[in-house]
């Protein structure tokens, strides 16, 4: 069992299944080493580590990250960045990453990078100014370059941060001034900005909004929640609804869902912690009455920021 944190509505049981099998692309081949590795401190305690992805077909249905010989994270194939957390301030690290296939072979590791945590500044309350005079273009149809001018902090600015709406999808180092964000959809309309974080974790506010739309065509096919259903139990004299869905299949992952009932009241769904590779299940309170007809649906936040489509809307009776 996974635990979600739930926003707006009190915490509730979720759980989900397994679904076997391998990942897409050919399975029985061993996937080579990550290309592009970097690390990057976050903060005092925290690292960013990104690399490229390994060329469609390769196989991958994972990658794992190491410090050192420790093995500190395994995300799916489509993700290609986490955050180590929880590292000492004023200490190098030293980072590879290996890919694993869908048979479960480890491939060879990258090449080492290394990071070095800064100095942990208790006392400093002080945010850095905010980035200015962003500019951005879309360089092909699933990314964009963007560019912003530099920080001001009163110790050092430690990276920026990447937003889509309210969502950060990238982090860079504090000496970066510009990067490409990949992983977009076509024919999409995005919304960026920028904050400075320093060693201390202070934020700076927000950059001015950097708005682009990707060339080609964006349907939104394919990013709503599928095999949706929506059923009622009775508990102690109080109903419940039951959900089940399977998640959308898009390039990433999908931590954030965003339920409506009854066509006003939303809840956000947020996993806490590595979501479900399956089929999920959620559980939530709707009172006490027998025989309330209720409308349900669901969308995902997705990788890039953006809100999918919904999902087909089912109706439930209470006591049904």
């Amino acid at each position: 069992m996974r635990r979600a944190v739930v926003v707006v509505c009190a915490l509730l049981c979720v759980t989900s299944c397994g679904r076997g099998g391998a990942a897409d692309g050919d399975s029985g081949r061993l996937p080579g080493a990550p290309t592009g590795v970097t690390a990057a401190a976050g903060s005092a305690t925290s690292v960013h580590v990104m690399w490229n992805a390994l060329p469609a077909g390769s196989g991958v249905r994972a990658y794992e990250v190491y410090r050192g010989t420790t093995k500190v994270d395994e995300v799916p194939g489509s993700q290609h960045m986490v955050e180590v957390t929880r590292l000492r301030p004023s200490t190098v690290y030293v980072f590879t990453v290996r890919a694993r296939g869908g048979d479960g072979s480890l491939g060879p590791r990258s090449r080492a990078v290394r990071a070095g945590t800064p100095a942990l500044v208790t006392a400093d309350r002080s945010a850095p100014t905010r980035p200015a005079h962003p500019r951005g273009r879309a360089v092909g149809s699933r990314a964009v370059q963007l560019s912003w001018g530099a920080s001001a902090d009163d110790r050092a600015v430690l990276s920026y941060d990447i937003y889509q709406g309210d969502a950060q999808i990238h982090s860079v180092g504090g000496n970066q001034t510009a990067t490409v964000v990949t992983g977009l959809r076509p024919g999409t309309r995005y919304v960026f900005t920028v904050r400075a974080r320093d060693a201390s974790d202070n934020l700076s506010p927000a950059s001015a909004a950097v708005r682009l739309t990707t060339p080609g065509s964006g349907d939104g096919r394919g990013t709503a929640p599928t095999g949706f259903t929506a059923q009622s139990h009775e508990e102690a004299g109080a109903y419940y609804l039951d959900l089940a869905w399977d998640p959308p299949r898009v390039d990433g992952v999908v931590t954030e869902y965003r339920i409506q009932l009854d066509g006003g009241t939303t809840t956000s769904l947020v996993w806490g912690g590595t979501p479900p590779k399956g089929r999920s299940t959620y559980s939530f309170y709707v009172g006490r009455d027998h025989g309330v007809v209720h409308h349900v649906r669901l969308r995902a936040r997705l990788p890039d920021g953006t809100w999918g489509g919904w999902s087909a809307e089912r109706a439930v009776t209470t006591g049904s």
